[in-house]
């Protein structure tokens, strides 16, 4: 998959393609039905496909203090676009001129001189333009004035309610990793680097990749059954704490994941972690043999749900 950065012009042969357009955080059901009808009209007509997303997502750039909500960073973003058989991927960087954009001027700089696109995909809810003044609705308008074809796929529904990346964030906050991973198609996956932590676990047996949070929603704090991918894609199983540890002072928040039957060297590595079930909430235990007891616990849990988890 080809990808396009910092307002580039699609090469001709990327040119007249079928887009999906939106921001996509999390990647899941409902933008896979938007970026598979894309793919569909693509290769129906023998046009590339594309997919168009921001960066920054422009709740970011409106409300730069907002707490972390991110699904996916972008290089996973990337790779799930790739994984549904699009041709480019294009970032288009939300920035001030992007965002004062009105819907007219943003359909004739991007979709018409940058793009070209023959045909462009959206959610039913989708809203661009300054002041969210264009929707889904008056993208086919546009496109009846600039040349291209426009449709919008329905939400995807997950029972009563349909697929959204709201819904994947209150169930990332409730713990409740089985529901996310249902509306994601896959489970939740933080991606980090390995950075050097206390090193309080490996003086007790426990060598733990400790991994920063970055811009990632923070899921439930808490014990988690985890899948680790490892650089050269290996999956280990692995237990995980996600939190403040409020043993040992001061707080700090990370994802401290230990690595069951796995030994190596991993500072400086970038690992993919899958938390795939919520064990308990984290909480101060008496002292350090109680923690050890509490740690054994956990990891048999752990090993008993991966067991029983096909992903």
């Amino acid at each position: 998959m080809e990808i396009l950065r910092q307002a580039a012009v699609a090469p001709l042969h990327l040119r007249r393609g079928a887009l999906a357009l939106g921001n996509f955080d999390g990647v899941h059901r409902g933008h896979q039905a938007v970026i598979g009808a894309a793919v569909a009209q693509a290769r129906a007509d023998g046009r590339p496909a594309l997919v168009a997303t921001f960066d920054p997502h422009p709740s970011l750039f409106f409300r730069p203090d907002t707490a972390p909500f991110a699904l996916t960073s972008m290089a996973q973003k990337l790779e799930h676009f790739a994984a549904l058989g699009v041709d480019a991927a294009v970032v288009i960087p939300f920035d001030a001129a992007v965002a004062g954009l009105t819907a007219d001027a943003f359909a004739e700089q991007w979709l018409v001189e940058k793009l070209a696109v023959a045909h462009v995909v959206t959610g039913s809810d989708f809203t661009f333009g300054k002041g969210r003044s264009g929707s889904a609705a008056s993208l086919g308008a546009l496109g009846a004035v600039h040349g291209f074809a426009a449709h919008a796929v329905s939400p995807v529904a997950d029972g009563a309610l349909p697929v959204s990346s709201t819904r994947v964030r209150e169930a990332l906050l409730a713990g409740d990793m089985a529901a996310a991973a249902a509306l994601l198609s896959r489970p939740f996956a933080i991606r980090g680097v390995v950075v050097d932590g206390d090193k309080r676990g490996r003086s007790i047996g426990v060598p733990t990749a400790n991994m920063e949070l970055g811009d990632y929603l923070r899921p439930r704090f808490g014990v988690y059954a985890v899948r680790v991918r490892l650089p050269g894609g290996e999956r280990v199983d692995g237990v995980a704490n996600l939190g403040v540890r409020p043993m040992f002072t001061p707080p700090k928040l990370l994802l401290e994941s230990w690595l069951l039957d796995w030994a190596g060297d991993l500072y400086g590595q970038t690992l993919d972690v899958e938390l795939v079930q919520h064990l308990r909430d984290e909480r101060a235990l008496d002292g350090l043999e109680a923690l050890m007891q509490q740690i054994g616990r956990d990891a048999a849990q752990a090993r008993e749900v991966l067991e029983r988890v096909a992903f």
